[in-house]
């Protein structure tokens, strides 16, 4: 990803940080949000891993996309 992409997409995630609070929105991989919250275990470690949370969080729309299988 270019600079000038990257530097839009991390603001517009500052944005959306700031109007609704910390961890709303995460990328793929970002241990830094705050992991008391409730979660549903998905039943597949590997992917309750990958969310950063160890499953799906109580209350939060949820979006995995990417190629099919």
């Amino acid at each position: 990803m270019n600079e000038e992409k990257l530097k839009a997409l991390n603001s517009t995630v500052a944005m959306i940080e700031k109007q609704y609070g910390k961890g709303s929105i995460m990328k793929l991989g970002d241990y830094k949000v705050n992991t008391d919250l409730e979660v549903i275990p998905t039943g597949c470690l590997s992917l309750d891993i990958a969310l950063g949370v160890g499953g799906v969080p109580r209350g939060r729309i949820l979006e995995i996309y990417g190629p099919e299988s």
